[in-house]
């Protein structure tokens, strides 16, 4: 994967790769359910930063950023979900890196509104 120099955007499609990965482990453990909505979540994530970095509007862009971190908050509570059920894989680093994407999406998010005013 080549970096773009967009910090958030390098991070989300990292997390997107991570969790293809992950769910795959999920299904190979026939965890269908918790693997669909984790992989449909943790890649929403990067689309939506990526969808953002051509809104048409400031105020765009922060829709679309908030959108994205709705679904990091998704993302962290299917993990959540994987780390504290019994019988289902889990993955760390997953967890912190979705806690790590959540912190940068608040921080442009809270700084790009700031601008706004």
């Amino acid at each position: 994967m080549k970096e773009t120099g967009n910090a958030i955007m390098d991070l989300s499609f990292k997390f997107a790769l991570d969790i293809i990965a992950f769910a795959e482990v999920l299904e190979q453990g026939k965890k269908f359910v918790i693997a669909n909505q984790l992989l449909k979540s943790g890649t929403s994530i990067g689309a939506n930063v990526r969808e953002a970095q051509n809104g048409e509007s400031k105020i765009d862009f922060i829709h679309k950023l908030k959108i994205a971190a709705k679904e990091a908050e998704e993302a962290e509570y299917w993990l959540l979900l994987c780390e504290h059920s019994e019988n289902y894989p889990f993955n760390s680093q997953l967890l912190i890196n979705v806690r790590i994407i959540k912190k940068v999406l608040n921080k442009i998010i809270g700084t790009s509104k700031a601008k706004q005013i």
